[in-house]
Order: structure tokens, then sequence, then C-alpha cells
């Protein structure tokens, strides 16, 4: 029968899932258990035992999240498959909202306004509340009405509920947030936040309306809950308090988008929300091997905020998940490069059976240099590669420019950029006086006296001029890294980037800090190390377009854009202190959210392998266009746990880590046995640090110090007055 079909294709786990039909369940379905199934088939079952399609509302994130569950229930049951409710979120409260419309004061073709929609209204709120957005960021206040409303906090109660605490500035946001969101009133539009708070607060206000949907859905399905926010719980919880029937899929550990809004205390807190919830556990995983669930496990069980499951496989134990340690950046790509190399080589792997991952965007530059110096394909999802990234290009080209100004593409595209009123008209008519005279587009306009062009323009253009010249004496005169940062900073793109505000724009930032870090290490490796030269190597090694593809490209990403994705062979790079987890501000402490939230995020990384997991650090790297010496993850010590570790020229770890780099007896040296690596030591004059290396003999032990300001310094012990912390 169609019901045996449904349930023959389910381990014991899921089945029990499938079955439990009436009251709040919650499916606890670890990495890798097919939790997709369940919710599917779950739907399927309902379905079979003659419940209506239309009784039916699973709701996920994204559209392809949702156009997968649709497609997959059709198969399973042709018949009423395509009746069923499958929505996201937002496509969920559009539509309710234009059924409802005339019951909360919205007129029925409302307008749905985008994320540049919604900046530029921002924008004329700013300027009509004289609010310089110079100083104050349009890209702030969008974020942090954004996040306003997925708490469910609108503009008439942000004064009560905001949790900045600087009076001032919440004043500031609230008279913004009400502004903003009369002139989204006058324009009959709504954006992606009023969405769910404006449906929340329609079942709120309006019993017969909440008691309608409840009647209209007697099964609610969630996928993916832990990413939910409060406003999602909320919903759910106004649809389905009547009946109870609620069933929610999702995992703890997978909980990586709090700065999206999402609680995890959502799924944390789902059995006293609903009481006398069924828990069943997916444990089962069909993804990776047992040596790489097991190294993933023990770095999860540090969390104290997480339900209890521990994951296990049919699968063979596997190879050792491997972990490398380096000296520095360009040994750990190199090594990442060579090893993918090697085992294509062997016949093994094909490239696109490899994905490295990393912690932030920027670390992807030094890779890519590896993967292109070795002519290997490679793709970035989520962003453009390093080299292509408009902000890189910018200031490629106006080096360009500096070197050849007869280079007439790059001129043009950095003529306006940063934008200073020269705009197409202009840039047309000195082509025109080009062509005419039969000279370049520079010489054109070096002779903007000649031209019928605006003086306001002429002004801008002779400015660009001096600029231009300016820069050609200093390329004459400075090493390449130091011309670059002038470059950047003479041209007016870093304060452009600092006055933007936006998180977009600092990353955009660390980027050309990533570029400078490109050159100083072009710099230390190349004989001819002239920025011209630096220009012809990213020319050469750029071309991989005309590379044999056939074999696929290795897929590089950060980890955040992994999550739902699986791999056959997995690198982690960057496994240090401050990298990953990551520290934006001040040390992480031990217990903290953001630790937690980090340690789920490599857990996510680590189970996305299938065969191999390699996990890799260096001692010294250089990022943001300076270097830093770095203490290995503490994610690395507890996976170490599992595995061996494999060294490369490496002299200090902590103490966790590795036996202590120290005198002949340690029983003679005060200092030694005073402090430790890995010890946390206050200075009074450069402040707080970290121990990460310790050398000497008893009268003159040294102690190499990583301070907050990325800076690490070596002190004599015994004159250096440290205070343990």
């Amino acid at each position: 029968t169609e019901m045996e079909e449904i349930l023959t294709q389910l381990n014991p786990e899921q089945k029990k899932a499938v079955l439990h039909t009436d009251g709040p369940l919650l499916v606890l379905a670890g990495a890798g258990t097919g939790k997709t199934r369940v919710v599917t088939h779950r739907i399927a079952y309902l379905l079979s035992k003659g419940i209506s399609p239309e009784k039916i509302l699973a709701v996920t994130f994204t559209n392809k999240a949702a156009g997968e569950m649709k497609n997959r229930v059709e198969k399973l049951s042709p018949e009423f498959g395509k009746f069923v409710w499958v929505s996201t979120f937002h496509s969920f409260g559009a539509k309710l909202l234009r059924i409802e419309s005339k019951n909360i004061g919205l007129h029925s073709n409302f307008v749905i306004y985008d994320e540049t929609d919604q900046k530029n209204l921002i924008k004329s709120c700013l300027k009509e509340l004289n609010i310089d957005d110079k100083k104050f960021k349009i890209g702030i206040f969008h974020e942090i009405i954004s996040r306003a409303k997925d708490d469910l906090i609108d503009s008439e109660s942000y004064m009560i509920h905001s949790s900045i605490s600087d009076e001032p500035f919440r004043q500031l946001v609230s008279s913004v947030y009400s502004l903003y969101q009369k002139k989204l009133t006058e324009a009959s539009a709504v954006d992606f936040g009023d969405l769910l708070l404006k449906l929340v607060e329609m079942l709120k206000k309006y019993p017969e309306l909440e008691k309608k949907y409840q009647q209209r859905f007697d099964y609610v399905l969630v996928d993916e809950y832990q990413d939910t926010n409060r406003a999602q719980s909320l919903l759910i919880k106004h649809l389905v308090e009547k009946h109870g029937n609620i069933c929610v899929v999702g995992d703890d550990d997978q909980a990586i988008y709090s700065w999206r809004g999402a609680r995890v205390t959502n799924i944390l807190g789902f059995e006293k929300e609903y009481p006398g919830t069924k828990v069943i556990k997916l444990e089962e995983n069909y993804r990776s091997t047992k040596n790489i669930l097991d190294c993933a496990w023990q770095v999860v069980k540090n969390n104290q905020y997480r339900k209890n499951k521990h994951l296990r496989t049919k699968k063979q134990q596997g190879e050792d998940v491997d972990i490398r340690h380096f000296s520095n950046e360009i040994e750990e790509s190199d090594f990442v490069v060579r090893e993918i190399d090697r085992l294509c080589g062997e016949g093994k792997y094909s490239y696109s059976d490899f994905a490295v991952f990393y912690r932030i965007n920027a670390q992807s530059r030094v890779l890519e240099d590896a993967f292109r110096r070795n002519r290997i394909p490679y793709r970035i999802i989520g962003t453009v590669k390093f080299y292509e990234r408009a902000e890189i290009k910018d200031i490629i080209a106006y080096i360009r420019v500096v070197v050849n100004p007869k280079d007439v593409i790059s001129l043009k595209r950095i003529i306006n950029v940063p934008h200073r009123g020269i705009g197409s008209n202009t840039i047309k008519i000195l082509e025109q006086y080009a062509i005419d005279k039969k000279i370049s587009l520079w010489n054109a306009v070096c002779e903007i006296d000649n031209q019928d062009i605006k003086d306001r323009k002429k002004k801008s253009i002779k400015k660009f001029i001096e600029l231009i010249q300016h820069l050609m004496d200093k390329k004459n005169t400075l090493p390449a890294e130091e011309f670059v940062k002038h470059v950047i900073e003479k041209t007016g793109y870093a304060g452009y980037l600092k006055d933007e505000g936006t998180y977009l724009a600092k990353e955009k930032t660390q980027n050309l800090k990533e570029l400078i870090s490109a050159v100083a290490e072009f710099e230390l490796s190349e004989k001819d190390n002239s920025i011209e030269s630096f220009l012809n190597n990213i020319s050469l090694i750029g071309d991989i377009d005309n590379l044999d593809s056939n074999d696929g490209q290795v897929t590089l990403m950060t980890i955040h854009l992994a999550k739902g994705l699986e791999f056959p062979s997995v690198f982690i790079t960057g496994l240090e202190e401050g990298l990953f987890p990551i520290s934006f501000y001040n040390e992480i402490s031990d217990f903290s959210s953001e630790l937690e939230e980090e340690r789920r995020v490599c857990y996510v990384g680590m189970t996305r392998a299938k065969e191999k997991l390699y996990l890799t650090c260096a001692e010294t790297r250089r990022l943001f266009g300076r270097g830093r010496t770095n203490i290995p993850s503490r994610f690395l010590r507890e996976a170490q746990a599992q595995v061996d570790i494999k060294r490369h020229e490496v002299n200090s770890v902590d103490d966790n880590m590795a036996v202590m780099v120290s005198s002949k007896s340690s029983g003679e040296n005060e200092y030694c046995n005073s402090f430790r690596i890995g010890h946390k030591i206050r200075h009074t004059e450069f402040g707080e640090g970290r121990i990460i290396r310790i050398t000497g003999d008893s009268e003159n032990t040294k102690l190499t110090i990583l301070f907050g300001d990325g800076e690490s310094r070596k002190l004599l012990a015994k004159y250096a007055n440290l205070e343990k912390i």
C-alpha cells in the first residue's frame, strides 16, 4: 500500500517521527541524518491517512528549500501533494497580508520594498530629520530596524524595548524608525520585517482572524527551526495554540545565524513552550565516517547550552582527521593545494570533491593565489574571486593608470570612483575629443581647458589629474607595499568606505588590507618586486578560464555558506584564536553565547565532510595588511582528543597542546614556573595580552606576548613587571 511504501524507506528513528501525528513534536535532526526525508514523508503519511492537503502547512526559510520540499511531497503523493501549502515564512506572510489587507489598513496591492528600496527610504528619512548620513550610517539604521522587527518591536514601542543603552542614540534611532514606518505606510509598502511583524500583530489584535487560521491549518511543520527568530516562533505559536499539532525539525548544534536575528533558545526551550512535547532524536548519520563524527562531537560537546545527542554511523571508521600546524598562511595554503593535487593525481578524487572553508572572506586571497600559482581550477561561493572583487579591481585600475595612463579601460573605471562629479556625459565629451584629436583618453583629460565642459566639472577633472600625477611621482619613490597603501588612502577610497559604514563596506576594507598583504608577500618572494612586476604577476596567473575543467573545480567558501552541503573531502583553515573563534572586539569568554555559536560554526564545517577532514592553523598570519602571531584555536585542542597532530615547524603552541619550550630545568626557573604559554597577563604600557612563547634560561627567560592591538612583543620576564589575570 501507499502507506507501507512511505514507511519502508525510513530507519526506526525516522519512522517514529513520521508516525507521531498529533500533539507537539520536536525532531532533533543531527547533521546528515535525513531530516528533509522526515518532513516530506510525514506530510505524505498525513495525506495517506486522509488528512486534507489544504489543512497542512509546511514552512521553511529559502525558496530553494521550499521548492525541493514541494517536489518531494508531490512525488510521494502525486494525487494530493501539490495542494499542500509549502512556503517560506516571508511568502506565507505576504500571502496572508494580501488576503487580510482590508482588516489591517493595507492596500491589497501593497508593494514589498527590497533592501535597496529600504535603504533609499532611510536615506530620505535622515535628510528630512537633518541627520548627517556620514556620521550616522544608513546601513546601521537599516540593520537596527530589521533586527527590531525580527524581535517584534514596532516603531511605537522601540524606546521602551530597545536594547541600546545609549539614550540619545536610542532616541535618534526611534525618530528614524517612526518616520521610516510612516513613509512606508504612505507608499502602501512593507519591508521584509513587516511581513511577519504585521501578521503577528494582526493575529494578536483580531481573535476572530487568529481563530480562522487556527482552523485553516490542522497540522503545521517547520523545517530548520533552530534558525527561527522571535517573530517566526510567535507566528507559529498563534497558528497552533488551539490544536497543538506542531512538528518542528532542527538541530541546535547547527544554529549559526544569531547575527541575523535567529534565536537558538527557540529550539532549546521548545518543550517548555509546548508542554507534553514528544522529542525524537535522529542520530544515524548517512554522510560521514565514524572518525569525522567522533572528532566533531569532541568539539561540540563542550557547549553548555545544547540538547545531548551523539551521532552514529554504519559507515567504516575511516581515515583519521588530519590536523596540521604551519609556520605561516603561505605554508598552509601551499599544503592545501599540494594535497588536493596529490589526491587527484592518484585518481582517487576529482577537483569537485574538495571544499576549502574559512571563517571570513578575506582569508580566501592567500588560498586563491596558491590555486592560481598551481593552475588548479576553483570557484568561490557567495562572493566573487578576490582579484575580481569591485574594490580590488578599482585599486588595481588606479595602479594600472599610474603605470600606464593609456590604459583606457582602467581610466574609465576609476575617473569617477570614489564619486567626484565626473559623470558619463562628461566622459563621452572627453572620449569624442580624444577621437577627434587622435590622442589617448588620458591626454584628452589633460587637455581639459580646450573642451566645452562646465567649470565645476573642469575643477573636478583637474583635481583628478593632480592625484594621478602625484601617484606617478610616489610610484618612483615608494616600495610597492607602501605605494599601494598610499593609493588606497590618497584616492579617498579608504575614507569613502569608512563613511559608508555598512557591514559590506567593512568587508571591502578588510579586502583592501588583504591586497596590501598580497603585495607585501610578493615583495618578499620576488627579486623584481616593483609594482609593475606585481601587476604583471596577477595578470599572468589570473587566467584559468582556458583550463580543462572536466574534473570540475575546488570549492572555496565561508563555513556559514556551507550549511546543508556535503563534500567527500573538506579543509577547514585558519583555526586560530581571534580568527576562529573570531573576536571582533574583545576576548571571547569561555562560556559566552558568542563562543558557543563559533563552536557550532566549527561543528557545521566538520560535519560537511564525508571521507576526509583536514583542520589547519598557522603560527603567524598576515591578514588585513599586518602580521600577527597566533595561538591555535581551542577547537583544535578539543578535536585533538580524537587524533594525532602533524606539525610543520611549530615551536609555540599553548600549554594544552604541546610541551612548553623553556629552560633546561623548570625547577630552577622561577619565571617559567610563574608563567605558562596561554596565560593571560597585563602590562602597564601595552595592556592585556596572552603568552604565546617562552624561551631562554632561568636568568634570561624571554616571554613572547600577543597583545590586544594584534602586535606580539618579546619581553624579559624579570623586568617586564607583568600581572597575571
